[in-house]
């Protein structure tokens, strides 16, 4: 960890502990009465020793007994309310750092979620305040009162023996410069545990997430390989802090033994002389232990505290990244818009010196098709992403109703978009939870009606639930086409201003895309849509076909004055032609098997949830 991030880690802590001051000044005051609880035992035993023993006071006896046992009893009522108020308090911290985080986190920019795994950034979210979870909470509370208590016990021990308590003094101050060294060698090795279990934790779930993909290339053997090969990497680094922390407590012991040591022979000399009695130098002995416990508690949690440290780094440094919302402050609110949409000569490059699109220049007026074809990689996926301000222009502007969409506040703006991808993620819900998730109030029969022009109806209807079944993570209990009729229905339910729909019948066999085509021009009506499809015959209707090659625009109009021109869109359409009527052809001399009662089933006996 570099010294920015030990001070990130720093803040991070101070601010965690600024905001759960009250909750740990009732612990404090708890440790307080505990530590003075605690030296009741020592002060007894002097009295016993010199006192009922050496001066044969057996009345006192009987008080110190009793006096000394209430002090155990509040001791241990004391401690019951420290552990209490201290797990409570972690729990607390840790649950509040899990919701920031996960709302920092989808906050972010998309940028931030192309350079970084998903399963890295739920192992920061998940594990890190997890992390914080010991210090914050017990090892903070055992810190306080070990230090509270080594002070009570030094300002007993100076006025029980000024010199050996100097020199006791001089040796703790040695031995904690020498831990504070060797914790800034200590936290960057944490630091690195922590983020490469964050990056194994991400290959885990990219490798889980893509299990089909895994076992359709028969590649279990080399991804265990490589989750082995991983997992050996990340014991490398928790055996480097095992050792750190090893020396530490190794250190600790050696600490300790020399005090041991300058006891036996100062303190005997002491009672050998009469400078001290005999029951002084077992409640020295007592206060010693006492004052010596922070530091071995310091080698206990020095693993715990190291993690810690690690983990509110990694914690700062997604605090420090700025979420849209931050980066929207001062941008213009969005009411309403029309639609009318206005590239100009819009670049966009992913990699300097690799420009995706090449001074783009398109117009759309409110409620019109824009259709965007042409060979992959040749920009229209781009064009749609920076149309829904998932990322800003390289140079040139984009225009919404004429003002710049950088001038814009990206939520308030994306309100009013719809679209379907190419592949659509559902989610772990039921169909009408995946219909209604832009409009979580609609009400059931607004899904239906959404639902129907999707048609969508005729395949839930087989469902053993209909629209309460469960489709599983990603959708995966459904079909492709399935899949993507449930997310055009999301889109309808939307009404949004402007559509994009990037492939949105690719899933779709011939059949399935007649079907829902009217469903498609309903939702297009009235509504700035931009299409983006390799089947020509779903963009035929269009206002405007855009033939976009390596991301410069080459033709644009509208279907019939473009194929009357025979160049490139004419040859598209050519090609794709021929393709369709051997398509058609097969199709009428292999007609394809179907169910023994004549209708298509699509749920495929899918009901393993």
């Amino acid at each position: 960890m570099s010294s920015r991030g030990m001070s990130g880690a720093w803040l991070e802590a101070r601010a965690l502990l600024w905001r759960q001051r009250r909750a740990l000044g009732v612990g404090l005051g708890l440790v307080v009465v505990n530590r003075l609880a605690a030296l009741a035992v020592p002060t007894a035993s002097k009295f016993v020793i010199d006192d009922v023993i050496g001066r044969q006071r057996t009345d006192l006896l009987g008080p110190i007994v009793l006096l000394t046992g209430a002090a155990i009893a509040l001791e241990v009522v004391t401690a019951f309310g420290v552990s209490q108020v201290s797990g409570i308090t972690a729990q607390q911290t840790v649950t509040t750092l899990r919701r920031e985080l996960q709302a920092r986190v989808v906050g972010l920019p998309v940028s931030a979620f192309d350079a970084t795994q998903s399963g890295a950034l739920v192992s920061r979210i998940m594990t890190d305040p997890d992390q914080v979870h010991y210090v914050v909470g017990a090892g903070m509370v055992q810190l306080l009162s070990s230090v509270l208590t080594a002070g009570l016990a030094f300002g007993i021990l100076f006025y029980l023996n000024p010199t050996l308590t100097v020199v006791l003094l001089a040796i703790l101050v040695v031995f904690g410069l020498g831990l504070t060294r060797a914790f800034g060698w200590l936290f960057p090795v944490f630091h690195g545990v922590s983020a490469l279990t964050a990056e194994v934790t991400g290959r885990l779930a990219e490798a889980l997430g893509g299990i089909r993909v895994v076992k359709t290339y028969v590649a279990e053997r080399r991804e265990a390989l490589r989750f082995t090969r991983e997992s050996h990497r990340l014991l490398r680094a928790v055996a480097r802090a095992t050792t750190g922390v090893s020396v530490f407590s190794a250190a600790s012991t050696l600490v300790t033994g020399m005090l041991g040591v300058l006891l036996l022979v100062v303190g005997g000399k002491a009672v050998a002389a009469g400078t001290m009695t005999l029951g002084e130098l077992v409640m020295y002995v007592f206060l010693v232990g006492i004052l010596a416990t922070p530091l071995i508690q310091i080698a206990a949690i020095a693993s715990e505290l190291g993690k810690a440290l690690g983990a509110l780094g990694r914690i700062a440094e997604l605090r420090s990244l700025a979420t849209e919302e931050e980066q929207d402050r001062g941008r213009r609110r969005v009411r309403q818009i029309s639609g009318r949409i206005d590239f100009e000569n819009v670049s966009y490059t992913y990699q300097p010196g690799c420009p995706v699109l090449k001074a783009i220049t398109l117009h759309a007026e409110p409620g019109t098709t824009t259709a965007l074809v042409g060979p992959s990689g040749a920009g229209k996926s781009t064009i749609c992403r920076l149309l829904l301000a998932l990322d800003w222009p390289t140079s040139g502007r984009i225009l919404v109703d004429g003002e710049d969409l950088t001038s814009l506040h990206r939520r308030d703006y994306r309100r009013h978009l719809g679209v379907v991808l190419q592949d659509d993620v559902l989610f772990d819900g039921t169909v009408s939870d995946n219909i209604r998730y832009g409009r979580p109030g609609a009400t059931a029969a607004e899904v239906l009606a959404a639902a129907r022009l999707a048609h969508c109806d005729e395949f839930v209807g087989q469902f053993p639930f209909g629209y309460e079944t469960v489709v599983g993570e990603r959708g995966v209990r459904l079909s492709g086409g399935q899949r993507q009729r449930i997310a055009i229905a999301r889109a309808i339910l939307a009404d949004p201003r402007i559509l994009v729909l990037d492939e949105a019948t690719s899933n779709l066999d011939s059949e399935s895309e007649l079907l829902i085509q009217d469903g498609l021009r309903t939702l297009r009506s009235g509504r700035t849509t931009f299409v983006i499809a390799h089947r020509l015959s779903t963009v035929r209707s269009a206002e405007q076909i855009v033939v976009v090659e390596e991301g410069k625009i080459l033709e644009r109009g509208a279907h019939e004055p473009l194929v009357s021109q025979e160049g490139r869109y004419w040859r598209l359409y050519q090609a794709q032609y021929r393709a369709e009527r051997a398509f058609l052809a097969e199709q009428l001399e292999h007609p394809p098997p179907r169910p023994p009662n004549g209708k298509r089933n699509d749920w495929e006996g899918r009901r393993s949830y």
